[in-house]
């Protein structure tokens, strides 16, 4: 007789299953360690944006304000970071030492690997029963080998602590399905508001998990009564931080910002909307926010670096050309009129080609951010795709890139399993997207937030495969002409 699909003919005997799953548990985390551990050794570096959140760190410590240090050695208020990643910083600074950037890494890779622990148990919770242990064994190791997670543990910056409270709210989402428990309910809420306290846009993870513990606890008979206490008390929690935090910059500046300023400006700080604008029309991959974005105004504009999408026209780039030459002979300031000038290029395109500036450039921006080689953090040089110019890092990056796509590709199948939670999976994937559709300047680690539920997903995906592989030897070993 023909064995059913899924059948426990094909599994080992359960105390051999035991000693393999748990050999295969100490493995991944043993060999997430070690990659890790690599990683910091080769590409740990404090610069960019590490360096504001430890000077807002060390000020908190230092003079009791949450502010940053001017050049001449005085301090600024600043609303421009939220104080979630600034406090984890202080808090290791107090620990082990001021600027000791290497003890909150240490910790991220330990919080990293919890967090891999505890996306390997929410598999287990979600996948079917025949999948259950199988799956969550593939989502491990693909959690506790992912390079593209792994490298933001070993760096001073609030990813990686994103990622571990992303993990610890999809743990704390399907606990309370499987029962309804207050501390269940107040872990998801510690969870969702340290994501958002670290980054702004971290507000979704609660946007895409909450109602679905709304509607699965409503279904439930004898679950009402209970329900609307926790939702009033987790919610109230959840914004204290946030009214606390609107409460501290209504009284130093004067403004409603209960979250970071999208602009990423304090108070007073000039912005340049016509630049904005202008970037908007031609800007499309990270070389370009790499090269020209980030650099302006400070330091030189050089239009040979401009794609040629950047001009409709030979008048069009003569007019570009000449607003570059002004500002690079005005000591690299971005004056008002010149901002008029690169609004009234950004106004002539977008009335020209409004297609691609609304719907075609935000859509390959999105789909670079997803489907680029993840290389910001390696030592490889911007234009990896030239062949010519370095062999070794081109074949490198093109690896990447298909080990970044593997990882979409798996998640799209597991979402076709349709496991317990994929419609808030999937609707967070989805807000995310939608989001990073209205980013100017494009950049790798905006969607680092979505692999810990492509890593889900894609462990469940995974195994199916391999399973149904191994159904497929077993059947023709077993075969009549085998035998």
């Amino acid at each position: 007789m023909e064995a059913a699909p899924w059948s426990q003919s094909a599994h080992p005997r359960p105390e051999y299953g035991k000693i393999i799953a748990a050999l295969s548990l100490g493995l991944a985390l043993a060999a997430g360690l070690a990659l890790r551990l690599w990683m910091f050794n080769s590409f740990f570096e404090v610069e960019g944006d590490s360096l504001v959140y430890g000077d807002l760190a060390k000020n908190l410590l230092l003079h009791g304000r949450y502010a940053l240090t001017l050049p001449y050695g005085g301090l600024h208020p600043s609303l421009l970071r939220l104080p979630g990643y600034p406090l984890f910083l202080a808090f290791c600074f107090r620990l082990f030492g001021l600027e000791n950037y290497a003890a909150p890494c240490y910790l991220q890779i330990a919080l990293d690997l919890m967090g891999c622990l505890l996306l390997w148990n929410f598999v287990r919770r979600i996948a079917p029963p025949a999948l259950r242990t199988g799956a969550s064994h593939c989502a491990l190791w693909l959690a506790a080998l992912c390079p593209f997670t792994a490298i933001y543990s070993v760096l001073p910056l609030c990813e990686s602590l994103t990622l571990f409270f992303l993990a610890l709210a999809l743990w704390a989402t399907v606990r309370f399905l499987d029962r309804a428990r207050w501390s269940t309910a107040l872990c998801f809420t510690f969870a969702v508001t340290s994501i958002a306290l670290l980054r702004p846009d971290g507000a979704l993870a609660a946007l895409a998990l909450a109602p679905a513990l709304l509607l699965s606890s409503r279904s439930r008979a004898g679950a009402q009564p209970r329900l609307l206490p926790m939702a009033v008390v987790c919610a109230l929690l959840a914004l204290a931080p946030f009214a606390v935090w609107t409460w501290r910059n209504w009284c130093v500046f004067h403004l409603v910002q209960p979250l970071a300023p999208r602009s990423a400006t304090d108070p007073g700080t000039p912005t340049y909307p016509g630049w904005e604008r202008w970037v908007a029309t031609w800007c499309l991959d990270y070389v370009s926010t790499y090269q020209i974005y980030w650099n302006v105004p400070g330091a030189p504009l050089h239009t040979d670096q401009l794609p040629d999408r950047a001009f409709d026209s030979p008048a069009q780039r003569a007019e570009t050309e000449a607003l570059a030459l002004a500002y690079n002979g005005n000591g690299f300031e971005l004056t008002r009129g010149l901002d008029a000038g690169f609004a009234r290029l950004a106004a002539q395109r977008t009335a020209t080609h409004p297609l691609r500036t609304y719907l075609w450039l935000p859509l390959g921006r999105l789909a670079g951010m997803w489907l680029r080689p993840r290389t910001e953090n390696l030592p490889v040089d911007l234009d990896w795709w030239v062949y010519s110019h370095h062999h070794a890092e081109t074949r490198f990056s093109w690896a990447y890139a298909g080990l970044n796509l593997l990882y979409l590709l798996l998640a799209c199948a597991g979402l076709c399993l349709r496991p317990r939670l994929w419609r808030a999976l999937l609707a967070y994937l989805l807000l995310r997207s939608v989001l990073l559709l209205t980013i100017t300047a494009p950049e790798p680690r905006y969607t680092i937030e979505g692999f810990p539920l492509l890593i889900v997903l894609g462990g469940l995906a995974l195994y199916r495969f391999t399973y149904w592989v191994w159904l497929s030897v077993l059947k023709v070993n077993a075969s009549p002409g085998n035998a």
